[in-house]
């Protein structure tokens, strides 16, 4: 799909910029407190829908899966069923050749970084990205860390080495920028209705009760049979 062409400005556009989401796996989630655990997922697995409607590259990398981590989410590897996440043993993806080419490759000098956990995953990359020459943008509530405070922290020395925090609607509407851009609208619309929580439900209300629109049809990912009926 050939997407009509977004101004850009200093703002991200679907062609500006290549997104990479870092260790979105079962061991990292586990020691996350900063945010609600399935709220960080639904936030990932919404974004995850929205680089595939505006097309945006896109960069999975997974650490340690066999020794420790454990599989990338499901729910996020749905959204990308041909995708080989880029695995690695070092905790910054910036010392990983493989990441580092995967990037370069995007042709890409705007980077949208999130993942497991801020204060590792998220700052190493994007301070080292940074120093190179990228434009980092860390999409805050798809990444987390062991409290609060922790990830606060990161944030700051991430924002004090240049990095720009955003949040993944914010990116998503970035993107879309024009609700007369009707070539995404109904997708980003379907995005929000079942990832955006009351906005989404505010959305639901005015199609139905006064536009007069039939319901939605509620449609994710779904469960292999094998596991439905465990």
């Amino acid at each position: 799909m050939s997407l009509a062409k977004r101004s850009e400005k200093g703002l991200l556009t679907p062609d500006n910029c290549v997104v990479t989401l870092i260790d979105h796996q079962p061991q990292m989630l586990f020691g996350v407190t900063s945010i609600d655990r399935q709220t960080l997922i639904n936030n990932v697995v919404g974004f995850a829908k929205a680089t595939k409607v505006f097309g945006v590259p896109t960069i999975l990398s997974t650490v340690e899966t066999k020794a420790f981590s454990g599989n990338i989410w499901p729910q996020l590897k749905a959204q990308f069923p041909d995708h080989t996440p880029i695995e690695r043993s070092s905790m910054n993806s910036w010392d990983d050749a493989k990441f580092v080419a995967a990037v370069k490759a995007s042709g890409r000098k705007k980077i949208v970084l999130a993942g497991l956990w801020t204060q590792v995953c998220v700052a190493f990359p994007s301070i080292q990205a940074i120093s190179e020459g990228y434009e980092v943008y860390v999409v805050e509530d798809l990444s987390g860390d062991l409290d609060a405070r922790t990830h606060e922290a990161a944030m700051r020395r991430v924002e004090q080495a240049g990095a720009k925090s955003v949040t993944w609607i914010q990116v998503m509407l970035e993107w879309q920028r024009d609700w007369a851009a009707r070539d995404t609208y109904d997708a980003v619309m379907d995005i929000v209705k079942n990832h955006a929580g009351a906005y989404g439900m505010g959305v639901e209300y005015a199609y139905t009760m006064v536009h007069g629109a039939a319901p939605s049809e509620y449609s994710d990912w779904v469960p292999p049979v094998e596991l439905a009926h465990q």
